[in-house]
């Protein structure tokens, strides 16, 4: 009875090879992170830099942010087949996206504070030194950049629904832009306060980059968001899933699609037709749509 009930289980498991990947690259790159802490840390406190320091800890920070990422690849793998998760542990992507976009609303809540705090109270700054280490933030900040930009392997097949981002490295990706462009900024801000005395430019770019990390964050928890509320637009896929199931007499009276995966949808579909269809026929119709990974099909028989 066991391998009878064996052939009708469908798996669980609809990680993509591309997140393997991924995490790799986010390793790397959050270790290129601490090394770049600890040479700021160390030579903050034995040149006494204070701007090496707080650089320092921003890094730190950073590689935190960055490991919230890897936590989710590393529970993704680490609960496949898991009873509790019903289909399977596609979600804790998207799940640990939405995390880092409230990270990045509250990074560009307090560089918001901050300058509006440096405008009013302007302090003296150490140009050269602060140049210094803005610009090795920036080279470090383009790295990782690099490292983290997905590489699309992109299918030229019939069947093919549109391309998904992954919205685990996406939000990796945008914490390092994030990062790059308040180093970027901040060179602006300081090159024109050591060559033209403009000392609230290194405020107003504050507030200028806190608005549009702020923005990146709004778009990041949208994305994310619509995923963890099965609210994405699948029009098109649904639309090539209705016509395979009603060719010939069928026809569908309940369709639910969702994604469980990176390229992966479940699908539960009710079916009502005169013919004689069983349902093992209606899901090898399916077979051909690679999206496709967990089918449910109940037929109904109507004179």
């Amino acid at each position: 009875m066991n391998d009878s009930l064996s052939r009708w289980r469908q798996p669980h498991d609809f990680r993509h090879a591309r997140e393997g990947a991924a995490e790799k690259r986010l390793r790397w790159v959050i270790a290129i992170t601490v090394v770049t802490m600890v040479a700021e840390l160390a030579g903050g406190y034995v040149f006494g830099s204070m701007a090496l320091i707080a650089d320092g800890w921003h890094m730190g920070s950073h590689a935190a942010a960055l490991s919230i990422s890897v936590m989710g690849y590393v529970a993704a793998r680490y609960f496949v087949g898991h009873v509790h998760f019903t289909f399977g542990t596609g979600k804790i992507g998207p799940l640990t996206a939405y995390t880092s976009a409230m990270l990045l609303g509250a990074v560009a809540i307090v560089m918001a504070i901050q300058s509006v705090q440096r405008l009013i109270s302007p302090i003296a700054v150490h140009f050269d030194e602060a140049l210094a280490v803005a610009t090795v933030g920036l080279l470090v900040n383009i790295v990782c950049a690099w490292l983290l930009r997905e590489r699309h392997a992109h299918g030229h097949g019939h069947a093919r629904h549109a391309h998904h981002h992954d919205q685990n490295l996406a939000a990796a990706y945008l914490h390092v832009l994030a990062d790059a462009l308040t180093s970027l900024l901040a060179i602006a801000a300081l090159l024109g306060g050591k060559l033209f005395g403009w000392v609230a430019l290194d405020a107003a770019m504050g507030l200028v980059g806190a608005v549009v990390i702020a923005q990146w964050s709004i778009g990041l928890a949208r994305r994310s968001g619509r995923v963890l509320l099965d609210a994405e637009d699948t029009g098109p896929l649904t639309e090539r899933v209705r016509d395979l199931l009603e060719a010939g007499d069928a026809r569908v009276a309940d369709l639910h699609l969702w994604r469980v995966g990176l390229d992966a949808y479940a699908c539960i579909a009710t079916v009502v037709t005169r013919e004689a269809v069983s349902a093992d026929t209606l899901k090898a119709r399916l077979a051909q749509v690679d999206e496709i990974r967990h089918v449910t099909i109940e037929v109904n028989r109507c004179e």
